[in-house]
């Protein structure tokens, strides 16, 4: 690719757009940028012209003369773009609080990404991005399209296979951090060190070696459990158990530990709920913070306090792979892309999250081979409750989106699942067209959840 680029990002009125402006700036040598388009939607245009205003004085303070366009038309925006990036939450932050405190309310976790707040998201927001994509095939059919909106897997996997968007990567920012803070603690710099991903988007596995060929991943583990040790700030640290992972010779993500500890996990977001809040309403401040510093006119820079978010770092990753898209340089990222052999155990168009060699084709998927009985039994049944979302959010059909809750480890499979699964549905309504017929059926039979901040934001109409 040569010439200056035209970025869309969806979803620019996000919290984490500071962050893309950064990476983009600090990349600009590599990546000529002739023009950066915001779009939100009207519910999130405060937002966007805050940010907006923002990213402005960032390029303005920089060398470069790029103009930051703001617009809540998506097809304004998309004409002729180079890269597409989707940053975006249907719902905002207060259809998250829906998906962690309906759950949390029944004892088990609602869990934005990986439990049913996951699954609900996906219902949510696959649909959107098939909409985009529609867009994309008429207004810019050439693009790429860069996904780290959650669940980014599945996300990325409806995008590629029933959007029929081939040029899709879809990123996240966890072996980001893992790739920030290991070295460190083997007292080596990232470039000494050989890293190895497999598995699917906040359930993939690695291993490290050094220049020599060792494999230091046994060193890393005995170090897994202390602060700094790659768990990103958004997930309680419960311990791992080190046996367990030394057996399997496999470093787990952060988010295993929803798995490998489910009852700790559980009990630490319950203890959070009982005092007052879930992860989503914490956020939720956070971010109001955030919007309060990027007010200030003087402010030309990302601030400090963005780390605070769980997904730092996830903007800089989309630049980094931008970068190496347009410069053809074959650079390994993790990233979310078609299998292709790469994990045995799992069909080739299914989306996995692996290492990769990224150029001007895409992603080249490294092979990692055959997975031991117990991550392969995981990985297939992670992977059949993921197909079973998609096909729901796509459907709207209710039988799969119950299959997908028992499914799914961290749903507890018990006299509560389907009240769950109904509440959420009644709770997300104005987002969940596919389910209409269902919804209008839950109503009339009284379903509703019964807790007054979920009552507070239906009435404003969230």
């Amino acid at each position: 690719m040569k010439g200056p680029v035209k970025i869309v990002t969806i979803g620019g009125g996000s919290s984490y757009t500071p962050e893309l402006m950064e990476g983009f700036i600090k990349r600009y040598q590599d990546l000529p940028i002739r023009e950066i388009w915001l779009v939100d939607i009207e519910d999130g245009k405060e937002k966007l012209e805050i940010v907006g205003a923002l990213a402005q004085r960032m390029w303005d303070a920089s060398p470069y003369d790029v103009k930051v366009h703001l617009t809540l038309d998506r097809r304004e925006a998309l004409k002729d773009a180079d890269f597409v990036t989707t940053q975006f939450r249907v719902g905002l932050l207060d259809a998250r609080i829906k998906d962690e405190r309906i759950p949390l309310l029944h004892g088990m976790l609602g869990q934005e990404t990986n439990g049913a707040g996951g699954i609900f998201k996906a219902f949510r927001t696959i649909p959107v991005i098939g909409q985009i994509i529609e867009d994309m095939k008429e207004l810019c059919p050439n693009a790429w399209l860069i996904n780290f909106t959650n669940p980014s897997g599945m996300v990325t996997e409806a995008a590629i296979k029933h959007f029929g968007w081939e040029r899709c990567i879809g990123l996240c920012n966890v072996p980001t951090i893992s790739m920030m803070a290991e070295p460190r603690l083997l007292g080596k710099d990232l470039s000494e060190l050989t890293y190895r991903f497999a598995g699917l988007n906040h359930f993939h596995w690695h291993k490290v070696y050094d220049r020599d060929g060792k494999d230091l991943t046994p060193e890393l583990i005995d170090h897994i459990n202390e602060a700094g040790g790659g768990t990103p700030v958004n997930i309680y640290q419960a311990p791992f158990p080190l046996e367990l992972l030394h057996s399997m010779n496999l470093l787990p993500c952060g988010y295993h530990r929803y798995y490998y500890q489910k009852q700790a996990m559980l009990d630490h977001a319950l203890e959070e709920f009982r005092q007052g809040g879930t992860r989503a309403e914490q956020v939720k401040q956070t971010e109001k913070e955030l919007f309060e510093l990027y007010k200030n006119p003087q402010l030309h820079e990302k601030p400090v306090q963005l780390s605070k978010r769980g997904g730092a770092y996830y903007s800089d990753a989309a630049c980094e792979c931008i970068r190496a898209i347009y410069s053809n340089s074959r650079t390994h990222m993790v990233v979310s892309t078609r299998n292709n052999g790469a994990i045995s155990c799992l069909d080739d168009d299914s989306i996995v999250e692996v290492s990769s060699l990224i150029s001007a084709t895409g992603a080249q998927p490294l092979a990692w081979g055959p997975m031991p009985s117990a991550e392969k039994g995981w990985l297939q049944m992670m992977k059949a409750m993921e197909e079973c979302t998609i096909q729901a959010a796509l459907t709207g059909d209710y039988g799969l989106a119950l299959e997908a809750f028992v499914l799914n480890p961290l749903v507890e499979n018990n006299a509560e699942t389907q009240r769950v699964l109904d509440e959420l549905l009644v709770a997300h309504e104005k987002y969940l067209p596919q389910f209409h017929g269902k919804i209008q059926q839950l109503k009339a039979k009284g379903v509703h959840c019964q807790d007054p901040v979920v009552e507070d934001l239906m009435e404003h109409g969230h």
